[in-house]
């Protein structure tokens, strides 16, 4: 038996989780002001393209292929403008004469800058457009295009694989993750913010791995054959093009900067405010009896009000990056055609290679307006993702062990021994616990709110994990068997009945993999619901609703217990059963549990302390330490702390009417 004075602050509120323990509903603080490591996140990321190695290979070939056809287009489409062009100029030079002897005309009349271009062109004096040969060129530049595309359809398809395959191996570590960490953590976030992390954050990244990964490659791709084709034309008009880099690197780099801080903001606003619809929304009929909607609304529009500020400053000021850069674009597509012009009427280039340039001009400088374009989403991306990996890196339930005892033929003879824990390790909850619990007898555990009750069953199924002590189950410590051995043992009934969106049938089977009909029916006759189910239309077909509104509580409770019995645990845990139900249900529910104990060691915790009179031990809790110990006529004889706890059920409605006479 315990001796030291506790505080009882420090045990969370507590309710059933998804896998079966109790937790509380703090509700962690979220903010954008912590500092991000983009560079680390966005390595990190990257890594999950590792085994992708091969499929992304062939994207690269993909994009390759398809970016060659691509840029072989505007030289094809500028010899067949020279074609046009030549054929338009010699339909109108005299016929029967040369090349050169137009020239000569041209500069004995003094038209030097003409003569100059004409020597540049393939032309026949009088003999005007050779359609034969245009056809040939748009036909070839028609095949041209179809194969590109093609090819980018391809790669796209193949893509779209990679990120498939990436996204579903994050998502199975978040969901593998989810089910390491300990109740502790989901005591401290949200169910809104942690359904945030895994969908919208997991979404975000889906979207762009599918988009930026395939622009990125494209984008190197094109830069790469761009600027081969361009100095294959001009060399300074190509270093005219080349000078417009920098500036645009330097414009994108310092507006990334500025909105950077704004996306991390908007991903954790937005977790934010899914945690309050999703509380909202869980607990409305709350909100409604206590006409807290306007509270509500106004908590949500805060919220929203967060998102939009953060959302509006993000995409505000990572939208310039796009109308800058197409600015500087601009100039320089006006710098090309005012040189590319004079060097054409000069003869040094022909109108097709300056055509063709400015294609290529604008093909180049499209992937850095690409890039300013993947900038944007990338910022928003790299936010979601450390969110993610912050998941993945919280603190895991500590490993089972190499070696586990595995208790084929359980008793249930649970002992606990010198037993120490605290949720703050300043603030000492449970001090030097003992307590014993033999096969099949019925341990009370009852006391004030705070006292530890509830914590005791947590530590007993290593939802947490103790400073000190032990705690053994046939005299084998609970640490040395894996956590699902241990937790199969259990059987529990809470204070909150959890059911699923699925059958009748299927929610009491949720115990026992594998059930058959004979046996669920035979549960649902042991917890007396077997009548009620079989009223029902559908019977034990009939579909529960999400939070199963379309049955009482009392029927939910009942339900529970029938999957308890279902499961037929060695040890049970039923956690204030009875107290959301009205007497006629909670008589039946007492029936039942009375005879889910038999044969069992059960641990009750009870509020109602006529619930638990006939228990072989009870267990009275205080500020974390067991204060009294024995059955309900040994306590109330000794007159201590339970014969003041039970009287007070009792008196308080007395005295309550002698005030009101």
């Amino acid at each position: 038996m315990s001796t030291n004075n506790n505080n009882t602050n420090n045990e969370p509120k507590v309710k059933p989780r998804r896998h079966g323990g109790f937790g509380g509903g703090r509700a962690a603080a979220m903010s954008g002001e912590k500092a991000k490591d983009f560079k680390g996140t966005l390595k990190r990321l990257m890594t999950y393209l590792k085994p992708q190695a091969f499929p992304m290979l062939l994207v690269i070939i993909f994009t390759i292929i398809s970016v060659t056809f691509t840029i072989l287009s505007p030289k094809m489409m500028g010899r067949a403008t020279n074609k046009l062009f030549e054929g338009i100029i010699s339909k109108n030079l005299p016929a029967g004469t040369t090349k050169d002897q137009v020239i000569q005309m041209l500069k004995l009349r003094g038209e030097n800058q003409f003569a100059d271009m004409i020597s540049a062109m393939d032309i026949t004096p009088g003999k005007g457009v050779d359609f034969n040969a245009l056809l040939h060129l748009l036909l070839t530049l028609l095949v041209i295009y179809i194969l590109a595309a093609f090819f980018q359809w391809l790669q796209r398809y193949t893509m779209a694989g990679v990120a498939q395959n990436v996204v579903y191996n994050l998502r199975r570590d978040v969901d593998n993750k989810l089910s390491k960490l300990p109740l502790k953590y989901y005591d401290n976030h949200s169910h809104g913010d942690i359904l945030s992390r895994v969908t919208n954050d997991v979404d975000n990244i889906a979207h762009t791995l599918q988009q930026t990964i395939t622009q990125i490659v494209h984008a190197i791709a094109v830069v790469v054959g761009v600027l081969i084709m361009m100095f294959s034309i001009s060399s300074l008009l190509s270093w005219i093009s080349l000078a417009i880099i920098p500036l645009s690197f330097l414009v994108t780099m310092f507006i990334m900067r500025k909105s950077q801080k704004y996306f991390i903001a908007q991903w954790d606003s937005t977790g934010a405010l899914n945690g309050h619809i999703e509380e909202t929304f869980t607990g409305h009929n709350i909100v409604g009896a206590f006409n807290q909607q306007d509270k509500a609304i106004k908590r949500f529009d805060k919220e929203n009000e967060r998102v939009y500020e953060s959302s509006f400053k993000a995409q505000f000021i990572s939208s310039i990056i796009r109308p800058a850069v197409n600015f500087l674009n601009n100039v320089n597509y006006v710098i090309i055609c005012v040189i590319g012009g004079i060097r054409v009427s000069n003869g040094i280039i022909t109108l097709g290679d300056v055509l063709a340039f400015i294609q290529y001009s604008r093909q180049f400088t499209q992937p850095v307006v690409q890039v300013a374009s993947i900038v944007n989403v990338l910022q928003s991306t790299v936010a979601s993702a450390e969110r993610v990996f912050e998941l993945l890196d919280e603190k895991e339930e500590i490993p089972d062990t190499d070696k586990p005892v595995v208790l084929d033929d359980a008793k249930g003879h649970v002992k606990f021994e010198h037993v120490y824990f605290s949720y703050n390790p300043d603030a000492p909850l449970i001090e030097d616990m003992n307590l014993e619990a033999y096969p099949g007898q019925t341990v009370a555990i009852v006391g004030p709110t705070g006292a530890g009750k509830t914590t005791l069953v947590n530590l007993l199924m290593r939802f947490y994990e103790i400073d000190s002590g032990r705690i053994t189950i046939d005299d084998v410590d609970i640490r040395d068997m894996r956590r699902d051995d241990l937790r199969k043992l259990f059987g529990m009934v809470l204070q909150d009945t959890w059911l699923f969106n699925g059958s009748i049938k299927d929610n009491i089977a949720y115990s026992k993999e594998g059930a058959s009909d004979e046996e669920i029916i035979a549960a649902a006759q042991a917890a007396y619901v077997d009548h009620f189910i079989r009223t029902l239309p559908e019977g034990y077909n009939t579909i529960l609703t999400g939070d199963a509104t379309n049955i009482s509580q009392g029927q939910k409770q009942l339900l529970t217990i029938a999957r308890a019995f279902l499961a037929d645990p060695k040890i049970l845990i039923l956690d204030e059963a009875t107290s959301s139900v009205d007497t006629r249900t909670e008589m039946l529910i007492q029936k039942a549990m009375s005879k889910l104990r038999i044969g069992r060691t059960s641990f009750v915790i009870a509020h109602r302390l006529s619930t638990i009179r006939n228990a072989e031990t009870i267990l009275v809790m205080n500020k974390g330490k067991i204060v009294e110990q024995g059955n309900h006529k040994e306590l109330m004889a000794a007159q201590g702390f339970y014969y003041d706890l039970y009287m007070s059920q009792f008196l308080s409605p007395v005295l309550d009417n002698i005030d009101e006479i």
